[in-house]
């Protein structure tokens, strides 16, 4: 049959297969011919398409070819044969006219068309001379064989998974399409020799300031190259969060709705998945193991003209070999290799060499694929441009749902000035603008700004240090450094002993930028193995700068700054917490505690054995001692709780920052910038306040995020946390306790909700009898927070002050569990009207309300806010002080609580100052007064009462009538008891009142005072109405000044 032993023909009714030439008769052409019957088809499928496949396999093993006279003999075999239903010549070409010829005399002897053209593959280009026709016999074949339907299961499996959105998406806001908030990131073409060549600058900035030559988009990625080759592998790389596995995920949902039509299928793969398969497996059976909808079709993925597209994301998670003694050839996608090796030979194109790859890798692992198989380089640039950056947040944050369920009930406004505020911030390029060049910290601001401005209700799971807990798990989850390394050191425990230590010494000086002898300090002094520097080189080039850019300040260039502040304050909050902070006496003592424990049982061993044949009494007992050594470091190494502990209260309740802006306004000004005038460049800056750092600490130890870390292999310990919480109790809530500013108690409530230890919260809380939170900015976020909070314990509230805090009706409805248990009330300057005012009548008409002192003062009530109140305080029972000064009331909201003011059975005190209330309105009101068993204080000062209507209330007597009418600074010849009180509430609320009518009023004050001066004789009254005199003409002075 040949020239060689070796060489194999089978010949089965019509079934020919011929592979190779053997190395002692090298062919011209190399050819496989396979025809299948009519009459053998039925016995085929009887016996499965395992039989073909094995029977083909072993054809293919041949290693001689048929010299001319069988060639001759097959061609008349074929020409002869009935009942052909296909016929399919592949060949691979070997360059040569007389091959060429050879080939052509088959053909035509046979009668058999070529179907495929000659196919010469050179480092994963290809040079094709198929016929026109090819790519349309392949999609008829895939019409004729019935598997569309496959590939269209394929596709509606393949879009449903990769649309899948994460937990953190869905967790942190509304869940988006792809194709509703996707922008493509810059993408530009590299080469082999620019990987390799060292970068001056590690940076990212400047890096992507370069201009971007050779910009390329995502679907043109396997046009031909330069040399006109039609490329087939491609590797884009890029760096940690510039945006890969998203790109990867975008390009399958566009081929799941067509918008690829380049490649007819497209399968998937996860390197780090195929990492942890160790059997053998085919490539057959790999593929119909994940996509058993391709069952059907991966059979014809060699034999048909099929366009596929292989994807490997994530190919430094995997080992790979091209060596030809560590990776044998493969080109039987039926024969079971490691799974690396199926890459390997898909790469090498010696497996399915016509199916394109596209490989995802970080760039330290490009160079795990030889040059010469590779066609083309792109490098990932994440979003460099800045407009770029302003439409992933324009679509990201304009969507319809972005601001919860009342959003329909709300105008768009506050979603478009977001996005306003944060797109004048980038144009100010900032360090924002630099850390957006990243998508996954697009992806953090965008998460953190719903957080803080989108928040109606705080669930446990939603948490500013989730918030960036699930920010790396996105990023880094299952990373090692090196998976060639031995050591296999996860990423975010590499992360954070090295950056975290920077990190950590920067919040302690106080520090936020770094120059490259303070990263030498943290990186490279401990450096002691091989491996070490090894490591280091690895996180330098692909996760370096996701943590750390350039400083964008003038006079700063060359010093390096934490992509986003917060970041910072994060790391070194990690740093601690998981232990590292040592002293040298520290990490000595542990390593040698480790030691002795290791071989302590066999010298125990040892000892036991020469003591009974030496009379060496003392050797157990000097071994005896050394044991304690281990439990006793173990005791001392538990006091590192305490120094947590110790440094959490430290840096919460530092007196430096009790007057700054609570954290939550930080990092909104960090992220939206400080609307106003630019600080002139000779101006000092301020000093840099790193309030999140003790923050962080209390949320990093809360359960939910211990878990996260633990996946990411960074381990807390349940006892190391209850240590910390118990060690916590003797200093936080100690300090709590304190009179803190109000700031700075929103920051300690932060706290609280951050650390997620409801029992601890629980004794923290029943420790503060007053809660002041006046002029803080009372978010939906921090209503939710207070709210939260508050409801951990079910104590009364001495006193809750929320003055000038920006409330509305919807913080009444979050703050409601919380404000039924608070016993004073403080609401003034709150811009409450008639809306909220129906929430406090809910709230006064509760069963469980304890509210005795109500003060709404400077808001803007009306007569309809003071129906629903007049509604609340006819059944109210725990009310005793109302304060309605400067309401807008009016006569008829006078009116309408005078109406129901008889049904109250508790109210002792009520103020109706400064609302236009004539003398009918005013005379009412305490006409109603002198009947009710328990009022006997009505302010109506500040009001257009006239001569008439003072003298009718100046005759009121307390002994006589049973209540008191504080109306002017008088009453009839003497100075009233309550001229300082009145002369107090006009100094406090004058920056709230029209000045011009508060000239007036004092004026006819001043007036009143002379009067009733020149009515009496007694010296002693007109010494004292001389002094009040002197106050109001000092006030009057001040007011016309601008002093006051």
């Amino acid at each position: 049959m040949g020239h060689c032993g070796g060489c194999f023909l089978q010949r089965s009714g019509h079934l020919f297969k011929d592979v190779g030439g053997c190395e002692h008769h090298p062919c011209s052409w190399r050819i496989a011919l396979l025809s299948l019957s009519q009459r053998h088809h039925s016995r085929f499928c009887r016996t499965g398409p395992r039989w073909g496949r094995c029977r083909m396999s072993r054809a293919m093993q041949c290693q001689s070819c048929l010299p001319w006279g069988s060639w001759a003999q097959l061609a008349r075999s074929l020409a002869g044969s009935r009942g052909t239903r296909r016929v399919s010549v592949c060949a691979a070409a070997v360059p040569g006219p007389a091959g060429r010829c050879f080939l052509r005399k088959i053909l035509c002897k046979s009668s058999i068309s070529l179907p495929r053209g000659c196919v010469r593959y050179q480092g994963g280009s290809q040079e094709s001379s198929a016929q026109p026709g090819s790519s349309h016999h392949g999609q008829s074949q895939l019409r004729n064989v019935a598997f569309t339907g496959a590939i269209k299961k394929h596709q509606k499996s393949l879009s449903a998974w990769f649309s899948h959105q994460p937990n953190e998406e869905r967790q942190f806001g509304p869940s988006f399409s792809l194709d509703a908030v996707h922008v493509d990131p810059v993408i530009r073409e590299s080469s082999l020799e620019e990987i390799l060549k060292p970068s001056p600058d590690l940076t990212i900035q400047n890096q992507l300031q370069q201009p971007l030559r050779k910009v390329i988009s995502l679907h043109n990625l396997f046009d031909v190259d330069a040399c006109g080759r039609q490329v087939k592998n491609v590797v884009l790389y890029g760096t940690v969060g510039t945006g890969k596995s998203t790109l990867i995920k975008k390009m399958v949902v566009d081929w799941c709705h067509g918008r690829l039509p380049r490649f007819e299928l497209v399968i998937p793969f996860s390197c780090e998945d195929l990492s942890h398969s160790h059997a053998h497996v085919s490539l057959r059976r790999l593929v119909t193991k994940k996509y058993q909808h391709l069952r059907d079709v991966v059979p014809l993925l060699e034999a048909s003209n099929l366009r596929v597209l292989f994807i490997l994301n994530g190919l430094e998670r995997l080992n790979l070999d091209f060596r030809l003694a560590g990776t044998e050839l493969c080109c039987d996608p039926n024969e079971p290799v490691p799974p690396s090796a199926i890459v390997v030979n898909l790469l090498r194109k010696y497996l399915l060499p016509e199916a394109s790859i596209i490989v995802t890798t970080r760039p330290s692992a490009v160079r795990r694929i030889p040059g010469k198989y590779v066609g083309r380089y792109a490098e990932i640039c994440g979003f460099s441009d800045t407009n770029l950056q302003k439409l992933y947040f324009q679509m990201r944050l304009s969507q319809p749902g972005c601001s919860g369920e009342e959003s329909q009930h709300r105008s768009s406004a506050e979603q478009e000035n977001l996005v306003e505020m944060l797109s004048r911030n980038l144009e100010r390029h900032n360090q924002i603008t630099a850390a957006c060049f990243l998508p996954s910290y697009c992806w953090l601001v965008c998460t953190t700004l719903h957080f803080l401005y989108f928040t109606r209700t705080v669930p446990p799971s939603q948490t500013l240090t989730g918030i960036y807990t699930s920010f790396l798990r996105l990023n880094f989850s299952g990373e090692v450094v090196d998976s060639t390394d031995p050591s296999h050191i996860s990423m975010m425990k590499y992360v954070a002993k090295t950056v975290g230590k920077l990190a950590y010494e920067g919040v302690m000086s106080r520090k936020t930028c770094f120059s490259e002898e303070d990263l030498r300090q943290c990186f490279e002094v401990e450096m002691k193995t091989e491996s070490e520097l090894n490591l280091l080189e690895v996180f330098r080039s692909d996760a370096f700068r996701f943590f750390l850019s350039p400083c964008v300040q003038p006079g700063k260039e060359h010093t390096f700054v934490f992509t986003i502040p917060a970041m910072q304050e994060y790391l070194a909050a990690l740093y601690v917490v998981l232990g590292e902070k040592k002293t040298l006496v520290q990490r000595v003592g542990k390593e040698l505690s480790e030691v002795i424990g290791k071989v302590s049982e066999d010298v125990a061993v040892v000892v036991n054995i020469i003591s009974k044949v030496l009379p060496l009494r003392f050797l157990p007992v000097l071994f005896n001692l050394l044991k304690i050594f281990p439990r006793y470091f173990s005791r001392v190494s538990g006091k590192d709780r305490d120094a947590i502990a110790h440094t959490m209260a430290q840096e919460l309740f530092k007196e430096e920052d009790y007057y700054n802006d609570d954290v939550l306004d930080q990092i909104n000004f960090s992220i939206l910038g400080v609307e106003g005038p630019m600080r002139h460049p000779d101006e000092a800056p301020d000093d840099e306040v790193f309030e999140l750092f003790p923050i962080f600490m209390g949320g990093i130890l809360s359960r939910r995020n211990r878990a996260i870390l633990e996946q990411l292999g960074c381990s807390i310990k349940n006892l190391a946390a209850f240590e910390i919480a118990k060690a916590m109790k003797k200093t936080v809530i100690r300090k709590g306790r304190r009179g803190l500013p109000p700031s700075e108690l929103m920051d300690y409530l932060f706290f609280l909700h951050e650390f997620q230890n409801e029992r601890f919260t629980a004794e923290a809380v029943r420790s503060l009898r007053a809660v002041n939170l006046s002029s803080v900015k009372m978010t939906p976020l921090k209503c939710s927070v207070l709210a939260s909070v508050m409801s951990t314990t079910g104590h009364e509230v001495e006193e809750l002050n929320l003055t000038s805090c920006n409330l509305d009706s919807s913080s009444l409805r979050t703050l409601f569990p919380v404000l039924l248990r608070c016993k004073a009330l403080h609401l003034q300057l709150n811009s409450l009207g008639s809306d909220a005012c129906k929430e406090i009548r809910d709230l006064l008409l509760h069963d469980k309300c304890v509210v005795s002192s109500l003060r709404l003062a400077n808001n803007p009530v009306g007569e309809q806010g003071a129906r629903y109140l007049a509604e609340a305080l006819a059944k109210n029972r725990s009310l005793s002080q109302l304060s309605l000064l400067h309401t807008a009331l009016g006569d008829p909201g006078a009116e309408a609580i005078a109406q129901r003011l008889p049904e109250n059975r508790h109210l002792r005190e009520l103020n109706l100052g400064y609302n236009s209330l004539t003398d009918a309105a005013a005379l009412r009101v305490v006409e109603v007064a002198k009947g009710h068993e328990t009022l006997d204080k009505v302010h109506l000062y500040f009001n257009d009462i006239s001569e008439d209507g003072k003298r009718a209330l100046d005759s009121l007597r307390m002994d006589r009538d049973g209540v008191r009418a504080l109306v002017f600074l008088t009453a009839g010849t003497d100075v009233s008891d309550y001229w300082s009180y009145i002369l107090s509430v006009v100094q406090r609320n004058l920056p709230f009142w029209d000045r011009q009518r508060v000239r007036q009023h004092l004026a006819l004050l001043l007036q009143d005072l002379e009067s009733s001066r020149s009515q009496t004789a007694n010296p002693w009254r007109k010494a004292k109405f001389l002094r009040v005199e002197s106050e109001v003409k000092k006030m009057l002075g001040k007011l016309q000044d601008g002093s006051l």
